[in-house]
């Protein structure tokens, strides 16, 4: 009878080490897999966008306003609206009697081709026919001052008052001429006197002159 144990048992044997050197494999390949160093993975970054930093790719630039050097020249070269004397005529209206006092319009009209304005109160003195002032310069009456606007060919007037010499005593003389100087300037305009005696002199010589107001007189 043929003996059939050994090749059994080497068959078993080569079994059992062919087992050992896969478990033998495997402990190493887990061994390895667990002590390996993880590489290390980078931080994401951003690069930042310059154009969304300044505005630039959304927001158009600004555009700088072109200077007005024309209109501040223009502007420089105009007058302040005030009527000058040489656009102007002076006279002096009829008198206005009443209660010992003589009343006179002094009348502004304006003879220029622009509109133009005054303010304030007149300048007045009586004049003889050399030019010599006689008697003091009026009296500013108390009044709230305005500005007269006054279009080419209208006017503005301002009271012109004193005592009656006849009435008051006080020393008189007859001028040639009222000189009449517009508010604010230098110039005069020479009006000829044809209304009588005026007060120079004494306790009741006072003249009176108003503020300007529009029109001719009362």
């Amino acid at each position: 009878m043929a003996n059939t144990s050994r090749p059994v048992r080497r068959t078993a044997l080569l079994a059992s080490a062919a087992a050992l050197l896969g478990l033998v494999g495997a402990c190493g390949s887990e061994s390895s897999t667990s002590t390996a160093p993880r590489p290390t993975q980078a931080p994401h970054t951003t690069t930042p966008d310059p154009s969304a930093a300044t505005g630039a790719a959304t927001t158009p630039a600004a555009t700088a306003a072109p200077s007005d050097t024309a209109g501040s020249a223009s502007a420089s070269a105009r007058t302040d609206g005030r009527c000058r004397t040489g656009e102007l005529r002076a006279e002096v209206g009829r008198v206005d009697p009443g209660a010992g006092q003589r009343n006179f319009p002094i009348v502004l009209t304006n003879t220029s081709d622009r509109t133009c304005t005054v303010h304030g109160y007149p300048g007045a003195a009586f004049v003889d026919a050399s030019g010599g002032q006689l008697g003091p310069d009026p009296v500013r009456a108390p009044s709230s001052p305005g500005t007269v606007t006054l279009a080419p060919g209208k006017s503005a007037w301002a009271g012109l008052s004193f005592s009656s010499p006849q009435i008051s005593g006080a020393r008189t003389a007859t001028p040639a001429a009222l000189l009449v100087t517009p508010p604010d300037e230098h110039d005069p305009i020479r009006v000829a006197w044809t209304a009588g005696e005026v007060p120079v002199g004494g306790d009741e010589s006072s003249v009176k002159v108003t503020a300007l107001e529009p029109g001719t007189g009362p």
